[in-house]
């Protein structure tokens, strides 16, 4: 996961309609079912996933009142507590 492309992504929740983004993560989803599609492609494919599906939980917790800078900050913090090393 990006910081930077999770905000970008965010800000775009905050101008446009949430949905627009868990289409785009459908549409994501269905093409990573496609035989023949390289690692590389698929590992990009996740990547993107999992970049809007943060920026959606960034976006919900602004909403909810959260600043954007803790929202950000706080979802960083949760994924890589969440990280075995």
């Amino acid at each position: 996961m990006k910081l930077p492309v999770i905000r970008q992504i965010s800000e775009y929740i905050e101008e446009h309609d949430p949905e627009d983004v868990s289409k785009a993560i459908d549409v994501l989803e269905h093409i990573s079912q496609i035989r023949g599609l390289k690692d590389e492609e698929l590992d990009t494919i996740g990547e993107l996933i999992s970049n809007m599906s943060g920026a959606l939980s960034v976006a919900h917790d602004i909403k909810e009142g959260k600043p954007k800078n803790d929202a950000l900050n706080d979802f960083m913090k949760r994924v890589m507590g969440s990280i075995d090393f």
